[in-house]
């Protein structure tokens, strides 16, 4: 063997041996996204990163959004799905049915932080000034299994003396953001609930404009929305997974926007969210 085929062979089986380190032993890897947003536009956005993914680890990234957010729970527990992205009250209620663990949450570009904030929106030319004022409305949570659309609002409004069964005309749930956006901007409600950055969201896209709505209440800090594995997968493809998601920077991912990298976490982190979802139960 002359030295060219012989240094071409070499190079040839350490590419070999490189890729079966990155590859997983999942022929392909699975994960849900809860419907933050319309389900289309969750895949769109989420596109880019999940590509990457799938280069850096050597397999096919398949992603798909539930119909609801209980839905992405019965996925991880049926172990349809291998990781997903789930709000952090749908992680801290997941864990209660099936063993599944947080392990990476984003920094997004919007925030500068791995936290965000509910907030309480009704139209700016309504006579709704403050959280007060709600009583007697028509108003929309998002789901019940909703951190911001759900869980941080109610323990607000249980705080202001507000209990949404009995002092609200009308309730609904739209099961969206956007969705809780609409409803506000075309008089479907008179208030509704919406994570911030997915408002500041609509109004880049325009779907409504800044002057057309009033931020009647805004929740303290809330730990982003986490990226959770089955606790069954293998340890040798959970490292590859986590050490993947450490190494993506700048791109866009579902409704969190662009992201500007993946930071470790922990079970641990979700306690305050625990906590909340306690008091709102009350």
């Amino acid at each position: 063997m002359n030295k060219l085929n012989q240094l071409l062979l070499t190079l040839s089986l350490t590419g070999a041996a490189l890729f079966s380190q990155s590859a997983l032993a999942l022929e392909s890897l699975k994960i849900a996204l809860i419907p933050s947003e319309d389900s289309r536009a969750m895949i769109k956005q989420s596109q880019a990163l999940m590509d990457e993914l799938g280069k850096q680890l050597g397999v096919k990234v398949e992603g798909f959004v539930a119909t609801d957010y209980n839905g992405v729970i019965e996925a991880l527990r049926a172990k349809h799905i291998d990781i997903a992205y789930l709000g952090p009250f749908s992680y801290v209620k997941a864990t209660q049915v099936t063993d599944v663990e947080a392990f990476v949450v984003a920094e997004t570009k919007k925030k500068g932080a791995v936290a965000y904030h509910s907030q309480i929106i009704a139209r700016a030319d309504s006579n709704i000034k403050g959280i007060q004022d709600l009583k007697g409305k028509d108003f929309a949570f998002v789901d019940p299994t909703s951190t911001s659309g759900y869980v941080f609002p109610m323990v607000g409004l249980k705080h202001a003396g507000i209990e949404p069964k009995d002092d609200f005309a009308n309730l609904i749930y739209t099961g969206a953001h956007d969705a809780n956006i609409l409803a506000v901007k075309n008089r479907r409600v008179d208030a509704a609930t919406v994570a911030d950055r997915i408002l500041s969201a609509a109004v880049d896209k325009g779907m409504i404009g800044s002057e057309e709505y009033r931020v009647v209440w805004r929740s303290p800090a809330i730990p982003e929305s986490p990226m959770v594995w089955r606790k069954d997968l293998a340890e040798e493809d959970k490292q590859k997974i986590r050490t993947a998601f450490l190494s993506l920077k700048n791109l866009q991912f579902g409704d969190q926007g662009e992201v500007n990298r993946y930071v470790a976490t922990d079970d641990a982190a979700y306690d305050v969210v625990r906590e909340a979802a306690k008091l709102a139960r009350q």
